[in-house]
Parts: structure tokens; C-alpha cells; sequence
């Protein structure tokens, strides 16, 4: 099959409809809205950072407006959706279990230097909680026989936990706090679930109709990093037995020079965007790759949070904005809970040009930010377009 060329502006399309932002409400609204959109993208990614809501939140609530934080939670409880990791920790779809127990596999076998007394702390919270039932790792006494040294510094029975979660012996729940809840497997995942391992042709197959369906366009190193944790996957192998198979589809894109691109055969090509603006979180799955923003969208996006202070350009934790196919600004904000003011420190414009209808979208979709915040009011101290804040703070 000859590979397919397209314009820049309709590979933008493509990759914005197959992570859900060519409309508000792509995946409709309510619970099962949440559900729909987390089935088709495979992987939502969980952080802790709460600047502002936390970036799975931030993810739902930009796709599916009516969203409210309990959902989630909702839905982990029902046995639909599972937290585990993939290229990183996140929520899954728990028809996908199988294919999450080739990550466990590697964690334990890619584990180095376990002592044995490790070993037996390990067996030892693993009878309690199959004893006592879902324990956090309060629940056990502080073990810790020097003073942490960081923010990484665990105690032992953290370390634990964590390993037997990664090795698949545990499973996670969050409490409305946050918090970590351990359990074994059995009391959350349904019993009818398929616990049959996948071998590693079909693991790697998995992960690239998953990811491509996630990302619309990928290079095999997009499709490669969802399997990361899998040591010697055949992502790349199984890639090309399906190039040649006509089960992926080679692409163009005009005026790129880079590494072999790839799609679904059935990935929609004619796609029309409403033109809706969307705060995005960094950690969404459209701002997962930053060479991706870079040849797509010619937006240079880097998380600075991660950057030392110094060097930060835009400030400590800048949100991609969106409208239509443009990332049109960054912004860097704080949620005041406290006060209930949303405080923007650097609203920092892209070389574009805004008109009516983008600036009242923009709007609309701040408005709904600040009350999905939870707060009552916003506060812009800094950007590089005042002509622009002017027009936005009229509407506050």
C-alpha cells in the first residue's frame, strides 16, 4: 500500500480527533462519557501535581464538561477502569487487564538487589492485607530506621507496598484525597475479567492499534514508549509485519522531513473541528511527545516544573491553550483554594492573531476552567499581549 500523504493541517486533524479535542462533548457527556473516552484512548495519565486540578481531572473535564471528580472514582469501584502503568501510571480500561500483566512481568524481573529481609517484609504486608483487607500505608508502623533524606525516601513498608503493586500482587484505589488504598486483586477486579497472559507478538500488537488509536499519527518511537517498561518488546517487528499486512498504514505529511510516520487503515481522514478552545493539562496526551507539538503544531512546549527556576521561560506549571488547530498561548496558573481566585502569573501568546470568535471561545473555556477549579474569580498579573488580557479581563 503507497503511503498516504496529507497537509499538515489534516494531520493536525487527525491527531486532535483521535484524542478527543475536535469538539466539546466528542464522547457526550456523563459517567459513561468518561467511560467511552477512557476505552478509546487506552491510557489516561495520572500526576500528583495539584498547582492546579490534577492532570487525569484535567484531562476528563476537558473532553467531557459536565465531568465531576467522583466519576472516576466511580468507575475504578465498579470494575470498569483499573490504575497501572503503561508508558507511565494512569487509568485503564479493565477489558485491556491482559495486556497490563507483561508490564508487571518486567517489573519483577527487571528488579535489582532485593535483600532477603526485603523479600520477607514483602511476604509479610502481603499476608496482613490478604488477612485484614484493603490497608494504606499508614496502616502499618513507621519502620523507618534513619530520617528520610527526600522527597523519595521511603520507608520500607512503602517500598513494599509499591513493589508488590508493580508486580501486579496488589492493586490501587484512591480515597476522595487522593491517598493510596492496597488491596489484593481479587476484591477489585471482576471475575470475569481475562487474566490470560498475552504472548509478546500480541502484546506488541496491542500497544500499537492502542496507541495509534490514541495519537491518529505516530513514529514507531510513540508506539515504542507505551511499552517501555517491556524489555526486547517487538513493537517494532510487529510494526512492520503489519505495514505489510495492510493493518497499519504508512504516512506523508507535506513539508516534514522526519522518520517513517504510521496510521490505522480506518483512522477518519475528513474530519471537521469545531474550532472550540480547550485548556490542557501538560501531561495530556496530545502534549505526551514534544517533538510531536514541534513538527505538528510548531509550538515548542516544555514542562517547566521540572525546569530550575532560573530557566524557566513561562513560568512553573504553563497549560497549553487550544483553539480550533492552533496552540494560541500558555498559561501559567495557581489555584488559590483558599481564597477561590484562580491566579494566572504569565498568560504568554503565541505569534498568532486572535479574532472575535477565538477570543470569545477562549472565554467561555476559561470561565468553565476557573469553576472547575473551584474558584469564584481569576486574576491575571502578567502577558506579553496586553491588547489581548485587555479583552479577556472585561468578561471577569
Amino acid at each position: 500500500m503507497e503511503p498516504l500523504t496529507l497537509t499538515k493541517h489534516q494531520a493536525r486533524k487527525i491527531i486532535l480527533n483521535a484524542a478527543g479535542l475536535a469538539r466539546h462533548a466528542q464522547f457526550g457527556t456523563g459517567i459513561e462519557a468518561v467511560y467511552r473516552l477512557i476505552d478509546h484512548l487506552g491510557f489516561v495519565q495520572l500526576d500528583t501535581n495539584y498547582v492546579v486540578e490534577r492532570a487525569h481531572h484535567h484531562a476528563l473535564v476537558a473532553r467531557v464538561p459536565d465531568y465531576e471528580l467522583p466519576w472516576l472514582r466511580e468507575l475504578v469501584e465498579d470494575g470498569r477502569i483499573f490504575e497501572y502503568f503503561t508508558s507511565d501510571g494512569g487509568y485503564i480500561p479493565m477489558k485491556d487487564f491482559r495486556f497490563s500483566l507483561p508490564v508487571k512481568e518486567a517489573f519483577a524481573a527487571n528488579r535489582k538487589g532485593v535483600t532477603p529481609a526485603e523479600t520477607r517484609l514483602m511476604k509479610q504486608v502481603l499476608d496482613r492485607v490478604e488477612r485484614e483487607g484493603p490497608l494504606m500505608v499508614g496502616d502499618f508502623e513507621n519502620d523507618r530506621v534513619e530520617a528520610s533524606s527526600g522527597w523519595w525516601d521511603w520507608r520500607p513498608a512503602k517500598v513494599a507496598l509499591e513493589r508488590l503493586y508493580l508486580d501486579g500482587k496488589l492493586t490501587i484505589t484512591r480515597t476522595p484525597a487522593f491517598h493510596k488504598v492496597y488491596d489484593v486483586p481479587m476484591n477489585s477486579v471482576p471475575p470475569e475479567t481475562d487474566l490470560t497472559a498475552p504472548t509478546p507478538e500480541e502484546y506488541a500488537r496491542f500497544v500499537i492499534r492502542r496507541t495509534l488509536g490514541a495519537l491518529g499519527i505516530a513514529y514507531v518511537k510513540d508506539l515504542a514508549w507505551r511499552a517501555r517498561y517491556v524489555k526486547g518488546n517487538l513493537v517494532k517487528k510487529e510494526l512492520e509485519k503489519m505495514v505489510a499486512a495492510g493493518e497499519v498504514r504508512t504516512v506523508q505529511v507535506e513539508g516534514l522531513k522526519s522518520a517513517p510516520l504510521y496510521m490505522l487503515p480506518n483512522q477518519p481522514v475528513d474530519i471537521e473541528l469545531a474550532g472550540d478552545a480547550f485548556i490542557l493539562s501538560p501531561f495530556d496526551v496530545v502534549n505526551a511527545f514534544r517533538h510531536r507539538l514541534k513538527d505538528f503544531f510548531d509550538f515548542d512546549y516544555q514542562i517547566e516544573c521540572f525546569v530550575p527556576a532560573p530557566k524557566r521561560k513561562y513560568g512553573y506549571f504553563s497549560l497549553p491553550v487550544l483553539v480550533g488547530d492552533t496552540f494560541i498561548a500558555r498559561m501559567d496558573a495557581k489555584a488559590d483554594r483558599k481564597q477561590k481566585v484562580l491566579i494566572v502569573h504569565n498568560l504568554h501568546f503565541e505569534d498568532v492573531e486572535l479574532n472575535e470568535a477565538m477570543t470569545a471561545k477562549l472565554i467561555i473555556t476559561l470561565k468553565a476552567y476557573v469553576q472547575f477549579n473551584k474558584c469564584l474569580d481569576i486574576v491575571f498579573k502578567k502577558s506579553n499581549r496586553e491588547d489581548y488580557l485587555e479583552e479577556l479581563s472585561k468578561a471577569f
